[in-house]
């Protein structure tokens, strides 16, 4: 089987790449595939994140496993498209570069059988021109108890202990 997907950049412009790609192809293909299709290196580190209708973002797939002791975050060589996107399902966040922070929506359009002659990954349609630096981002906090106006007058309201060491 082959998935046609469309992966959308977060920002005002209409930017997107379709492509399609086996669904047998393990993330890290994807991930490949995706950069490329934009013109990225793919060099720098990347995470696919599992999430809802309305993109609210939930488990981590990663390109490497960064932490000290290994962990259980799933790794994008280790998961395939067909494992994580389906009808029921169609819907990732990709970021690229976690310190310029390139967001994209990435959907799936279509599940078609695959063409004979045909290699894949193929680029589909390509749309717009990526800019030169990823568009701003406007991170909001959830609403939060905490006031960060206080002068820290009072530490009994804290919960540590000041002469931890």
């Amino acid at each position: 089987m082959v998935y046609k997907i469309r992966i959308i950049l977060d920002a005002k412009e209409d930017i997107f790449r379709d492509l399609e790609i086996e669904a047998n192809n393990s993330l890290e293909e994807f991930h490949n595939a995706v950069a490329q299709a934009f013109g990225f290196l793919g060099n720098e580190m990347a995470s696919f994140y599992t999430c809802d209708e309305e993109w609210k973002q939930d488990e981590e797939i990663a390109l490497f496993d960064m932490s000290e002791s290994g962990s259980d975050v799933r790794l994008m060589n280790e998961t395939f498209l067909e494992d994580t996107l389906s009808e029921q399902t169609p819907k990732l966040i990709y970021v690229y570069d976690f310190m310029s922070m390139w967001t994209f929506f990435v959907e799936l359009a279509d599940i078609v059988e695959k063409e004979d002659g045909r290699s894949y990954p193929n680029v589909l349609f390509s749309f717009g021109e990526l800019p030169e630096t990823p568009p701003e981002k406007n991170f909001k906090a959830e609403s939060s108890t905490f006031d960060f106006d206080d002068t820290f007058d009072n530490y009994d309201d804290l919960d540590f202990d000041e002469n931890w060491n």
